[in-house]
């Protein structure tokens, strides 16, 4: 299971009421909701390993030099020399060391790459994987790596948690007509306000769809737009004058646009045994640990909770191991 960490923790904090406050004032309503959502998971999926993807920069600069719009929203201070700030409410930020401490001490670990987002971590960790793959976010995005035939699916929050959907193969297809394999150049092509991603002019999802349905390939209907007679013969579909211009006035975005929304796939990471992502009870001194910032930190029963998760979950997979 792999977890895009940031859209959970926003999700929670947004979730949360943020009367919940530590004696000191500081809120920790996203490090309760984010427990909470990892026990849940953890329950009722019950994964082996579980691993905590981090954006060690959520707009990396090679990104931005390819789409000056991407993420421009929500940045709060460009920094020439490294990750730019992000607008994050102050109550949140004040919560992620405390969110940090958390994983850790729960044996979940961390990772993030510099000059990457966690979506290129979680690429990287689905795509290498050698077990079936449960990827956490509320980014659709993600959806690109859904793979059927190994076992990769995304478990899709935006809906919140008490209305989770698996999407598979024929989630994607059911709900945008493409396969989940077509999803980034679908999304190159639609493009995400939410992302400053600004697609082709006149080319909504149902376009977008219509179009990958007929050539295949993002690929394929720019050949087929350049006017290359072999592409235009062998397609299987022809295309018309008006959609070729649109295409060829958007050649600039689409001449760069594929490599800002395909998610990276080969980080040198370690494997997820490597990264000591195995799932195990939390006992000892971390665990003491924990128990004891459940009341300092006023985390009231995520904690127990997250703790008992891990102890049942970690249990039954020895118990099948064992058998």
């Amino acid at each position: 299971m792999l977890l895009d960490t940031a859209s959970l923790y926003f999700r929670a904090f947004y979730g949360v009421p943020d009367s919940l406050k530590r004696a000191d004032g500081t809120s920790v309503n996203a490090v309760r909701g984010l427990l909470d959502m990892i026990a849940r998971l953890v329950a009722e999926f019950e994964p082996t390993h579980l691993v905590a993807c981090w954006d060690d920069d959520w707009r990396p600069h090679w990104r931005v030099e390819l789409i000056p719009s991407y993420k421009a929203h929500r940045v709060e201070q460009v920094v020439p020399a490294g990750p730019d700030i992000e607008e994050v409410p102050d109550p949140l930020e004040a919560q992620l060391p405390m969110i940090r401490e958390t994983l850790g001490l729960l044996g979940i670990p961390i990772v993030g790459v510099a000059a990457h987002e966690a979506d290129d971590v979680i690429g990287t960790l689905a795509t290498t994987a050698t077990m079936p793959v449960d990827v956490v976010s509320g980014d659709r995005d993600l959806f690109q790596l859904v793979d059927d035939d190994r076992g990769v699916r995304v478990i899709y929050t935006a809906r919140g948690m008490n209305r989770l959907e698996l999407v598979t193969n024929e989630w994607v297809v059911a709900k945008y007509g493409i396969e989940a394999s077509q999803y980034a150049d679908f999304a190159t092509l639609r493009g995400d306000t939410s992302d400053g991603l600004p697609g082709v002019a006149g080319v909504g999802e149902k376009t977008a769809a219509g179009l990958l349905g007929d050539f295949g390939s993002l690929d394929a209907m720019l050949a087929v737009a350049s006017g290359d007679p072999d592409a235009a013969s062998a397609a299987p579909a022809t295309m018309s004058a008006s959609m070729r211009a649109k295409l060829v006035n958007a050649h600039d975005y689409l001449a760069v646009a594929p490599t800002v929304v395909n998610v990276v796939r080969d980080l040198d990471l370690p494997s997820a045994e490597e990264l000591g992502a195995r799932l195990a009870p939390v006992t000892g001194a971390r665990r003491e640990t924990l128990e004891d910032l459940a009341e300092e930190w006023n985390l009231g029963g995520s904690v127990p909770r997250v703790l008992a998760s891990l102890d049942r979950t970690a249990g039954a997979a020895d118990s099948t191991a064992a058998g």
